[in-house]
């Protein structure tokens, strides 16, 4: 008897073809637990997101939990799913889900587990609410429909950092025999140790995010339209809901992508940072019925990209750093103006990621709160501002520039429902006073000083080359020298976060943590730029981040822009050299 009969005849079909290859693919090495949980494929083998590598991970978790929690039992753990399916191994969320949940209810585990498709921020929202130990998320999020993953939030909110990553990774090993009935998932359902938060977290979360609701009468009023769309994905009925909830008019949705569809076949990616291919629809839907801001999600709801139809016609996506820039100043103006926090500014503090545009510095600096920066990736900021909160801080914002938001403190993660709405709101602020999104991003730039940002990326599949690369910069003009200079451009300061080290700081030591596993090393130049290179935790990619921060009253957007592009230019050839490395560009 198979568990499973899909991923079962696949491998008998591949024994009896004799194809060693692939099944050194499927069965030569586990999936890898990180920070960021699982990201796979769907399919069989224990390479691949599967029944029986959900189950595993979860014995693993399980364990490690009861390990951590006296009180497990007492205070249970949260899972939820998206909408992703895979026909042909019969892997979905949903079943990942249930499977997960019944390996906890096994051992006596209380089980939040949502009844429907959910945005990602509803988990890490009720492991704080409810106070639970943990949180789980089926979801691959804006990859390629073939993939699922596993995200996991301790018991503060945050997706977990490590050590945990490492301690479960090793109670997974330690827990691959499946338990007795772990594959019956129907005995869940008559368990009094099931429960279903869908209805409370639909009414508590729309309830907590109208804290951050500061203008209802101009939402009434207003005249704006937007378009919305969740890109096959499960944001409809949530953006819905929020716009409902600060009292606008609802969005017009994208018809061809408002209800989930596993095969996402209006895109070729289901990502929305991938600019205007993803939004071609929206664009259309605009232009039928004259909306001029489109809002989109992606999959899984936990990112947000913002687009603006210009004077001229033309369509303007805003970037990460732009929309960053243009929340943070909302959300600080807010407080300011409205807040009945009586906390002193000494105790603002906003917070975004090291390759993130420094915009929030400049607002910080010249406003009087603080900014702090973390290492990439949301599951820094989350646990950083838990621990500031913890401090009696107000954490008003944070931000990356992959277009993840952080606008509500009752979220320690990027949330792309909160961010629609307070997009929509800030929308129809501005159009009161006759302003537009981009007019008001051109004023936040010339109060605070222009803040101009160009990233990109190239594909290498070969770690070693990759290393090489890295190596010759660390090595540059002889054994532990870095360069002094990119092109023209001099460089004047280095920060390695891969091996710790940091010229600025007086014992040359980065303040920041440093991970020998990945690659990054950030160089400022004595033009006021900065550019970060490092690789990517799930893609075969070195990506590169470059800013120019000018000082307020430097104006000349052009000639920055222009600067920026040189500098660009000079990484690419004195520091990637893609043509000796045989880097493959990013195509647009």
């Amino acid at each position: 008897y198979q568990q499973n009969p899909k991923t079962h005849t696949i491998v008998k079909q591949l024994l009896a073809e004799g194809n060693a290859g692939e099944l050194q693919k499927y069965f030569g090495s586990r999936m890898e637990f990180g920070t960021a949980g699982l990201r796979a494929a769907m399919g069989a083998g224990i390479s691949h997101m599967n029944d029986l590598t959900i189950i595993q991970t979860t014995q693993g978790f399980c364990r490690y939990l009861e390990k951590n929690f006296s009180d497990l039992k007492k205070r249970g753990v949260v899972i939820g799913f998206d909408a992703r399916a895979h026909l042909s191994s019969g892997g979905s969320s949903k079943r990942f889900a249930r499977l997960a949940a019944n390996t906890f209810i096994s051992q006596g585990v209380p089980v939040y587990l949502f009844s429907d498709i959910i945005p990602t921020p509803f988990v890490p929202y009720t492991v704080t609410h409810l106070k639970l130990c943990a949180g789980i998320m089926v979801t691959a999020s804006h990859n390629p429909k073939q993939d699922n993953g596993y995200k996991v939030y301790w018991e503060n909110g945050a997706q977990i950092i490590s050590p945990h990553d490492k301690g479960i990774s090793q109670a997974i090993e330690e827990n691959q025999e499946p338990w007795p009935q772990a594959w019956d998932d129907k005995l869940i359902d008559s368990s009094p140790l099931l429960h279903d938060p869908y209805a409370m977290v639909n009414k508590e979360y729309f309830k907590d995010i109208q804290k951050q609701c500061f203008y209802r009468n101009i939402n009434k009023e207003t005249n704006l339209k937007f378009v919305h769309t969740s890109v096959h994905g499960v944001g409809h009925k949530f953006v819905q809901l929020a716009f409902k909830a600060f009292d606008l008019s609802p969005p017009f949705a994208v018809p061809e992508q408002k209800d989930p569809d596993p095969d996402f076949p209006t895109v070729k990616y289901p990502n929305p940072e991938e600019g205007k291919g993803v939004l071609t629809l929206s664009f259309a839907l605009a232009e039928k019925d004259g909306a001029r801001i489109i809002l989109a999600n992606d999959p899984d709801a936990d990112r947000l990209a913002v687009a603006e139809k210009q004077e001229s016609g033309e369509w303007k996506v805003f970037s990460g750093n732009e929309l960053g820039a243009l929340l943070g100043w909302w959300i600080f103006t807010c407080w300011k103006n409205n807040s009945r926090d009586t906390r002193a500014i000494k105790d603002v503090y906003m917070l975004s990621s090291t390759v993130s545009s420094k915009i929030l510095r400049a607002i910080a600096l010249k406003e009087g709160f603080h900014f702090e920066e973390t290492l990439t990736g949301f599951k820094w900021m989350g646990n950083r501002a838990k621990q500031l909160m913890d401090q009696g801080k107000a954490v008003l914002f944070a931000f990356e520039e992959a277009i993840g938001y952080m606008c509500c403190p009752a979220v320690l993660d990027k949330d792309g429902v909160s961010a629609a709405v307070i997009t929509a709101e800030m929308a129809s602020f501005l159009a009161t006073r006759n302003l537009s999104l981009s007019q008001q991003l051109k004023a936040v730039y010339d109060e605070y000083g222009f803040h101009i940002t160009k990233a990109s990326y190239f594909i290498c599949h070969d770690p070693e080359v990759i290393q090489q690369l890295f190596d010759n910069l660390r090595n540059f003009d002889g054994k532990n020298t870095y360069p002094k200079s990119c092109g023209r451009f001099k460089v004047s300061g280095i920060r390695d976060l891969t091996t710790g080290y940091d010229s600025s700081q007086p014992d040359q030591k980065a303040i920041l943590p440093t991970s020998k596993s990945s690659q990054m090393i950030t160089f400022t130049f004595a033009n006021g730029g900065v550019a970060t290179m490092r690789t990517s935790g799930t893609e075969p990619k070195i990506k590169y981040y470059s800013e120019l921060c000018a000082p307020p009253g430097n104006s000349d957007v052009e000639q920055l822009k222009k600067e920026l592009d040189e500098l660009v230019n000079a990484l690419e050839k004195h520091f990637f050299q893609p043509e000796k490395n045989k880097l493959q560009r990013k195509t647009e």
